[in-house]
């Protein structure tokens, strides 16, 4: 597959309509390789061909909306150092807009063996076990939508998560109860604008993974705060099960919210991911930068996003 050296900004993925740009940022990697998927499953992977300031990017004619992809980094096995580089394990994209499937707790998810301890070198294969980012239609009709941006004094906050408050409610259809889309419709929009509401914040609607301690209980992670994909909409609160899916859902919702005059504020955390400490799985981050910490300057320093709930 011909790959052109592209852009190293924006980061992630970003179709242009003829093809798609990847930038994957990773101070450490020597070698980086974007690994691209078909409907089956079966893998391709590209060297991506250009370095620009700690960032790897090529751009590839004809990929659309709907690929799914991962990264999988060359570098240092170096844990003492806070180096965990393994080319076994999938990546993903911490700039991804879209994420398709969820983990499969698997061994292979850990950076070590199990019976070795955290400090030796697992090389069993992660793909089959970890969600991919998935390229996405950035074209939507936000044709009529503009931020309200309503001064703090006249803003009134509910606070609420994305499931709970349709998971029950009598008069949303079973189907959309739980989603993006059953917040957005009109019986909860009553409601609130009797309460006079003039700002929704979400509970944890960026992509997070159900722990491993959760799932061997047979539990789920309902709050959302362990995240691993900070631009992209959990995919499981979304009606649209196909890849990307989530990501018009949630637009949509945003823009029948403001034209009911209310903000969406988003609650984020970034004192922790879903790669937990150094005997967490390696997902995203922990295998293609040093420290987490260094990767969470990257984002609040590089992206719009602040450390601060944001409104959109």
């Amino acid at each position: 597959m011909k790959v052109w050296p592209g852009q190293p900004y924006p980061l992630g993925a970003v179709f242009d309509g003829s093809g798609t740009n990847f930038s994957l940022f990773s101070e450490i990697a020597q070698r980086v390789e974007l690994c691209l998927f078909d409907r089956e499953g079966t893998e391709e992977c590209i060297d991506l061909p250009e370095v620009t300031g700690y960032c790897w990017h090529g751009y590839l004619p004809g990929i659309e909306p709907g690929r799914r992809y991962g990264f999988r980094v060359h570098g240092p096995w170096e844990p003492a150092r806070g180096h965990r580089c393994n080319p076994s394990k999938l990546l993903l994209d911490p700039y991804a807009k879209a994420i398709d499937g969820q983990v499969q707790w698997n061994e292979a998810v850990f950076p070590y063996l199990f019976d070795r301890g955290p400090w030796t070198l697992n090389d069993s294969n992660s793909a089959p076990f970890v969600p991919k980012g998935v390229v996405h239609q950035p074209h939507f009709d936000w044709s009529g939508d503009r931020r309200l941006q309503l001064p703090w004094y006249e803003t009134v906050i509910y606070e609420t998560h994305v499931k709970g408050i349709t998971a029950r409610h009598p008069e949303i259809p079973e189907e959309l109860r739980g989603t993006y889309a059953g917040l957005a419709q009109a019986a909860v929009i009553d409601y609130l604008q009797r309460l006079g509401i003039t700002a929704i914040e979400l509970m944890p609607v960026h992509f997070f993974i159900h722990d491993k301690h959760l799932v061997d209980q047979g539990l789920r992670n309902y709050w959302g705060y362990n995240s691993i994909g900070y631009f992209a909409p959990q995919n499981e609160y979304a009606t649209d099960k196909r890849p990307a899916g989530a990501v018009v859902e949630f637009k949509q919702m945003v823009k029948t919210l403001h034209q009911a005059g209310m903000e969406v504020i988003l609650d984020v955390v970034y004192n922790h991911t879903a790669e937990g400490n150094h005997l967490g799985p390696t997902f995203s981050f922990k295998g293609s930068t040093m420290p987490i910490i260094t990767a969470l300057r990257m984002i609040l320093n590089i992206t719009w996003i602040t450390p601060a709930p944001v409104t959109v």
